[in-house]
């Protein structure tokens, strides 16, 4: 049962993934068990394949009792990729429990990998639950398809037309 109506996802076993993505699910599971999360109880892991070298970097969640400055798990891993010079992502997966459904990036982690998209412009996104039995396959371009572009990297060509 997923939330809304979305297309181009798919529901797969993990079992028939490749060792690759089956790696960066356990990697987001290990991780969520030390999410920070006292308020919620809401616990998420995320790991993340560099395009560059395929190097991984996890993150948890972690909340504050203010709420604002709370840290979503995807937005816990970028910074340690970008700190280690990679800027273009390929794969993330996510890991959370929810009775139904699975968890997806929230929409400032979307339009933060949205940045960091691989070479071909997109990033593979893997929704997992810690049982890692059922797997949602999709794209962030599905999940965020019109995203707010940057005039630097995306090349955007200013419209001097007044019409």
């Amino acid at each position: 049962n997923i939330r809304g109506l979305m297309d181009n996802y798919e529901i797969i076993d993990f079992k028939t993934l490749n060792e690759t993505v089956q790696d960066l699910i356990r990697q987001a599971t290990k991780v969520r068990k030390f999410a920070y999360c006292p308020y919620s109880n809401f616990a998420v892991g995320a790991a993340i394949l560099t395009e560059e070298d395929s190097k991984v970097y996890t993150g948890c969640n972690i909340e504050s009792a203010t709420f604002s400055p709370c840290i979503c798990a995807e937005r816990a891993a970028i910074p340690k990729a970008i700190c280690d010079g990679y800027l273009k992502i390929k794969i993330v997966a996510v890991v959370a429990h929810q009775k139904s459904g699975f968890t997806a990036p929230c929409g400032v982690c979307r339009q933060t990998l949205s940045e960091f998209r691989s070479s071909d412009g997109d990033i593979e996104i893997y929704l997992s639950k810690p049982a890692m039995d059922k797997v949602l396959r999709t794209k962030l371009s599905k999940l965020l398809p019109l995203a707010f572009v940057s005039y630097i990297t995306d090349n955007v060509i200013e419209d001097n037309d007044n019409s």
